[in-house]
């Protein structure tokens, strides 16, 4: 097993709890920080160079209404515009609910921010976004609309069209828009679709957070469903499936332990094991404080560490400040 080390403290003016991650047309590591941890600091998009010049790239433009984003996970296309899953509902709090957003940020050829617009609005729980052919496919960890016969929670994915604008998310089955559903079953962790990965060949891979598994869903060449399994589940190894990323050299799949503060791996053959793995920790040297998304970067696997949540399921039990990030090899 490694001993995860130290990648970044991250800038406490602007960063207290990051996020998702992408990478950017020139190579910068770019993170969507929600910053849940201050109510008075709404979501930005950070920049780190490889040179490890941090800074901020932009205040994700904020909801009309409640007037803070809460950006978690992003993606590029093809013309490197970002989308952005604005979760508002992920605190609880009564005033944000139905108020989570996809939104677009187009950047000029010095990549500032020149317009922005929204794509759905009204959206329970946004949480991860991947991109495939003309769509964006964005996990939605909770549909509490949506009741299942066992009482238990109902997630789902969404399949938007790249340039799809102003939806009005129902957040129930009427949804035309919803690609697939998933129930979790753990009573102890009631916390649905979460992290998304998809490979070159059109395979999805969908994290179901509270049962510790992840599913495999293969598309075909117009991005609709064909077929849909488990394709890992190993409650010894993995116990919750926040973030993900695919390393397509080696087919090796990394997971966000968001639990249990690890890093998992799931090779080609479906096997999983433990890459690194910290105790409850403050992460200022390098430890996984609450990974919420792994990305492979500069050949390495970077993590984020959320560093927030706590009870009785999570080896986590308080938020510190600075926030930060660690980093592993990658595994062969």
């Amino acid at each position: 097993m490694q001993e995860s080390k130290l990648f970044a403290l991250l800038p406490e003016e602007y960063v207290c709890t990051p996020d998702g991650m992408e990478i950017d047309k020139n190579g910068d590591l770019i993170v969507s920080c929600p910053n849940y941890a201050d109510d008075n600091m709404s979501g930005c998009v950070i920049r780190i160079t490889k040179d490890m010049q941090i800074s901020k790239w932009f205040d994700v433009p904020v909801h009309p209404e409640t007037g803070i984003a809460r950006n978690m996970g992003i993606a590029f296309d093809e013309n490197w515009d970002m989308y952005i899953c604005d979760n508002q509902g992920w605190s609880g709090k009564p005033e944000l609910e139905w108020k989570g957003r996809m939104i677009k940020v187009l950047f000029d050829e010095n990549r500032e921010v020149k317009d922005w617009y929204t794509i759905a609005d009204n959206m329970e729980h946004p949480n991860g976004v991947r991109i495939y052919k003309d769509y964006m496919y964005v996990t939605q960890s909770y549909l509490t609309k949506v009741p299942d016969k066992s009482g238990k929670l109902v997630s789902c994915v969404y399949r938007f069209p790249l340039d799809a604008k102003g939806l009005d998310i129902k957040n129930t089955l009427e949804d035309k828009y919803i690609f697939t559903t998933f129930i979790t079953h753990n009573p102890a962790c009631q916390y649905g679709a979460d992290g998304i990965e998809i490979d070159s060949q059109g395979n999805m891979y969908v994290g179901n957070f509270g049962d510790g598994e992840i599913w495999k869903i293969r598309m075909d060449e117009k991005g609709d469903l064909v077929e849909k399994e488990v394709y890992a589940k190993n409650p010894a190894q993995l116990v919750s499936t926040d973030g993900m990323i695919l390393d397509e050299k080696t087919g090796n799949l990394y997971i966000a332990d968001f639990n249990h503060n690890a890093i998992v791996m799931v090779d080609k053959e479906r096997n999983t094991r433990i890459v690194a793995q910290s105790p409850d920790c403050d992460g200022f040297h390098g430890e996984l404080d609450q990974p919420g998304e792994p990305i492979i970067w500069e050949n390495k696997i970077i993590a984020t560490c959320f560093d927030l949540v706590t009870d009785e399921t999570k080896v986590n039990t308080a938020h510190e400040m600075p926030a930060t990030m660690a980093w592993l090899e990658l595994e062969k």
